[in-house]
């Protein structure tokens, strides 16, 4: 640069050569959102022209053309899917860890192959470095298929039948059993089932009878078969509503929502007082008979003050009614303790450096990479109740948690009280976890299209009933993570934190963004204040957004004490020794020979959790790809003019200080799977990889 660098402070440009674009000074690129990079690091951005977008395109809509030519049936799909498990390469799991075609239990009718010459064969060659699992006390549980097959140190297979699980160092695996219940629709949840009705927010759903309530909607239906007018139901509906009016004025002990009773009557199924009603009225024209029936249960009804659980489930109340009918249950009959917020396990967040639930990235070994750095609360990936009640595998893996997470919770997203609570109640029975946290935030559209994430915000009601409920089965402290509101400029969760307190939360995370904005702009930190100065006392407060540096976390803390801790994010996706660097109070000017160790790190606890044979060596190198998407955002604070680095601002094209270093400041995804090669070797034939998040997508026109 022939010597004339400009310094962070000049405010005239450079132009080198005469004829180039201007340089422009630390402050105009901090202005336009770009990293100032000390000018003799920077190099011209790479050069993309249009043909070979174009190209890029054609040869795309070329195959999607083809895809659909090639449509095959499903019987077809079904025949390949069988010869494809014969083949060598999808060998029995049992024959590849024993190294026995005999030991297989189910022999000849096995879906898989147990030639293990043709396996061996067709095996891509050994990896670089060492089997994470093997070792002189332990055998690795994945035998001939292991691609570190050659430096086992026990050769002898038989050796792996008493060997300990290879899932033995995490916690929270799912349960074979209970997936079969939750697969039969089997599984009870009396705390939900009992808090639901005493909230009014139970919804009948023939699929979750019990039997009892099966038999009386079988016996309702025989009535029915007798009454020979059908018109005479209406009369009778109407004879219900006039009578259960006076009654109500007359006996206030026992209210009864006379919509709700005028249209059980109407349909006649499901509820055992409708059923004796009719049971009393065989014949159509006897309105006094069926007068003295009605008076009569109501009379039981006010000695009992409630409607026995079994025969009368309450229906999913309306909004407005819904505060008035929890007040008037709660009176009648307490069907469970409720445990005061004093009388649970409380997490001290205090001063806690917390990494938020990421998800895709923020898998098990990133987050015990993390902790390694020194994070002190994890909490794992957002999981979706209908998903984990279905009993979907890959759902439940995402609450495991490693033996080092000492405080982990998990997060759930649900859209409706009773799904939620539900899974609240599955988990405290089945998990350890340290708590659970409810989001209430996330944007991406396909949640949002089905009423849970941020699309709550817009409906406190529910909002009440989701943590009313959820809270009320749960042992554990319950968390919820908010955004500031739905649409920019329409905060409102200042509005409500109090509520949120009294419902039942033990803590509460708000990120500094709307919906609306996803992850663009900046973090409205003076809102976040605002929030904690409006919260109650014993309502941990948790802020997010935008943490990237030490001086991020003490500029916080220093202006908001009411905060608790803050929630750091993608400031740990882009260097997960931020942790580190907020204990030690420093800038750390970590080399590309450390960053490299810490990825070969995370391939290490890759291969521990996904497993080291063909498919586990392919899901850490996707995974890797998808960590590498962000990490290639990081500035080293060797080559910046302007220290920290914020989140926000866009990194150039520049040269770093080794061929390492520049290979990590690329943003071409060839450049990170060449990074995964050196980690994990090539990669197979026709693989490609495309990043799954797009976090500053900001659409007006989608999202209002």
């Amino acid at each position: 640069m022939n010597g004339d660098t400009p310094t962070a402070a000049e405010k005239a440009v450079v132009v080198e050569g005469g004829g180039g674009p201007p340089r422009l000074s630390a402050e105009e690129l901090v202005a336009k959102g770009i990293v100032p990079v000390k000018p003799e690091y920077l190099c011209p951005p790479p050069v993309r022209s249009g043909g070979e977008t174009e190209n890029e395109e054609a040869g795309k809509e070329k195959i999607r053309t083809s895809v659909v030519k090639d449509k095959k049936s499903r019987r077809e799909l079904k025949r390949e899917r069988k010869q494809n498990q014969k083949s060598p390469a999808h060998i029995c799991v049992e024959v590849a860890r024993t190294g026995n075609a005999d030991s297989c239990q189910y022999g000849d009718n096995c879906r898989f192959s147990h030639d293990l010459d043709a396996y061996i064969a067709q095996k891509p060659a050994d990896l670089e470095g060492k089997c994470p699992f093997d070792s002189e006390e332990k055998v690795c549980p994945y035998g001939i298929t292991c691609r570190f097959l050659g430096t086992h140190v026990q050769k002898d297979p038989s050796l792996s039948k008493n060997m300990p699980s290879r899932k033995s160092h995490e916690i929270n695996n799912f349960n074979k059993d209970l997936q079969k219940l939750l697969w039969k629709n089997k599984v009870k949840f009396p705390k939900a089932d009992a808090q639901l009705k005493l909230l009014g927010l139970k919804q009948v759903n023939k699929k979750e009878k019990s039997e009892s309530e099966a038999d009386q909607a079988e016996t309702d239906q025989e009535n029915l078969k007798e009454n020979d007018n059908l018109e005479s139901e209406n009369t009778e509906a109407e004879i219900n509503e006039e009578n259960l009016k006076e009654n109500d004025k007359s006996e206030e002990k026992c209210t009864f929502d006379e919509e709700d009773t005028k249209e059980n009557v109407k349909t006649e199924e499901k509820s055992l007082f409708d059923g004796e009603n009719m049971k009393g009225s065989d014949k159509t024209g006897e309105k006094s008979t069926l007068d003295e029936e009605i008076t009569n249960e109501n009379h039981k009804n006010e000695e009992k003050c409630t409607l026995d659980e079994e025969s009368r489930p309450l229906k999913k109340a309306k909004s407005n009614d819904l505060e008035e009918i929890t007040e008037k249950t709660t009176t009648q009959v307490e069907i469970i303790p409720k445990l005061q917020l004093r009388e649970r396990k409380l997490i001290d967040f205090r001063g806690k450096l917390y990494l938020a639930p990421l998800t895709t990235v923020g898998n098990l070994p990133f987050r015990k990479l993390c902790k390694q750095f020194g994070a002190d609360i994890t909490c794992g990936e957002m999981a979706m109740c209908n998903n984990l009640l279905q009993g979907q595998s890959s759902e439940w893996a995402l609450l495991r948690k490693d033996q080092t997470e000492d405080l982990f919770g998990v997060q759930i997203c649900g859209a409706f009280p009773d799904t939620v609570t539900k899974t609240v109640e599955l988990i405290d029975d089945n998990c350890e976890v340290d708590f659970v946290d409810i989001n209430m935030g996330c944007p991406i559209d396909l949640v949002c299209n089905k009423g849970a994430g941020s699309a709550l915000l817009t409906k406190p009601m529910r909002m009440k009933g989701v943590i009313q409920a959820a809270s009320a089965v749960l042992d554990k402290p319950l968390t919820v993570k908010v955004r500031t509101g739905y649409f920019e400029g329409r905060n409102k969760i200042d509005s409500i934190v109090k509520d949120i307190h009294s419902w039942g939360a033990s803590a509460l995370t708000i990120h500094g963004r709307s919906r609306q904005q996803r992850y663009s702009k900046s973090a409205d930190w003076d809102y976040i204040y605002k929030c904690a100065q409006n919260a109650p006392e014993g309502l941990s407060l948790i802020g997010n957004g935008d943490v990237c540096s030490f001086e991020d976390f003490n500029l916080h803390a220093s202006r908001c004490a009411r905060l608790d801790t803050y929630m750091i994010a993608r400031g740990a996706l882009i260097k997960p020794w931020l942790f580190t660097e907020i204990k030690e109070q420093r800038h750390w000017d970590i080399s590309s020979a450390e960053r490299f160790d810490i990825l070969k790190d995370y391939v290490r606890f890759g291969l521990h959790h996904w497993g080291s044979d063909s498919k586990g060596v392919e899901t850490t190198r996707h995974f890797l790809l998808e960590w590498l998407s962000y990490t290639y955002r990081y500035v080293p604070v060797g080559l910046l003019d302007v220290v920290p680095q914020k989140l926000n601002w866009r990194p150039p094209s520049y040269f770093g200080r080794n061929d390492l270093e520049t290979l990590m400041a690329s943003e071409s995804a060839a450049d990170w799977i060449r990074i995964s090669e050196m980690l994990l070797g090539k990669v197979p034939e026709g693989f490609s990889f495309a990043p799954k998040h797009k976090s500053n997508a900001y659409d007006r026109a989608d999202n209002g």
